[in-house]
């Protein structure tokens, strides 16, 4: 055993990190200005039919049970992939049998969970091609407004792609996958169909929209042009989508103060316009700037 660890403590010091013993660097916390806020606690809640939140104050994570294994969206932090799973325990499910995680976008608030449940639960993790080529690597791509936080997260070895509009097929539901870049340009949305008695309702899982940047990034630079335009693709999108009930990536940003979801009429037309406003708000600054 003496021997194992010194061998681990050489591994990881090679990589450039440190080793304790029980040190999991796939869970290893990421902590920020926010991330108590993103992980305050949350019992598990059954939203609709086969449908359930298994996530926190801040950060949305959503569960389905398709009848044939559960999948999972989203993963919050590395430190939160515990809590995750004890929320799916909670609800009576087991771990084991969650058999894709899908991500939202490759943020550490989102995606720095998602390594250590693979690992854990065994489950294949689902992404854009852009997501993917970031959870790989562990980290914002090069484009990304966010990119100068370097906020890194466990990277994912394994990452299977799926193109806007594919869907994915478990038991009795079908998830589809819808790009809705900005945020990041790898970022995908997902809507599935959740039934109780009769009655059957779309839901939305989105990924984030809100047009936020690391100090100095400019939308209106001539190199953010291709983001600016991934920003009205989603608002296209969601506004076309048939949306029910609403989970945002921040619950918080789903549009009803202290709720983790939203069932209101036109939700996601309602999370588009926002963005849309806050978008065209910080072109405005920037533009007023530079003026002379």
């Amino acid at each position: 055993m003496i021997a194992t660890i010194g061998l681990l403590t050489w591994l990881v010091a090679a990589a450039g990190g440190s080793f304790e013993p029980g040190d999991d660097p796939l869970t290893r916390p990421i902590v920020t200005s926010n991330s108590a806020e993103w992980i305050e606690p949350r019992p598990p809640e059954k939203l609709f039919g086969n449908s359930y939140l298994v996530g926190f104050g801040g950060l949305s994570v959503a569960l389905i049970d398709t009848g044939d294994g559960l999948i999972l969206v989203d993963g919050a932090l590395p430190q939160s992939a515990s809590a995750i799973l004890a929320n799916v325990r909670t609800l009576g499910f087991r771990p084991e049998d969650i058999k894709y995680i899908l991500s939202t976008e490759p943020h550490a608030d989102h995606a720095g969970g998602i390594a250590a449940l693979a690992r854990d639960t065994g489950a294949s993790v689902v992404a854009s091609v852009r997501g993917a080529e970031a959870l790989r690597s562990g980290g914002p791509a090069a484009d990304d407004p966010q990119l100068a936080y370097d906020m890194r997260f466990p990277p994912v070895a394994r990452v299977r792609t799926i193109a806007d509009g594919e869907t994915l097929r478990l038991g009795k539901t079908v998830v589809t996958a819808h790009a809705t870049p900005g945020h990041t340009m790898g970022s995908m949305s997902w809507s599935w169909s959740a039934c109780e008695a009769k009655r059957c309702r779309t839901i939305v899982f989105a990924s984030s929209l809100n047009p936020v940047s690391a100090d100095g990034y400019r939308y209106t630079a001539p190199a953010s042009a291709p983001i600016v335009a991934g920003f009205a693709q989603s608002y296209r999108t969601m506004d076309a989508l048939a949306c029910d009930i609403l989970i945002a990536a921040h619950p918080g940003n789903a549009g009803i103060e202290g709720a983790r979801f939203n069932a209101r009429p036109g939700a996601c037309r309602a999370y588009a316009d926002r963005s849309r406003r806050a978008l065209a708000e910080r072109i405005a600054e920037e533009k007023a700037a530079t003026r002379p």
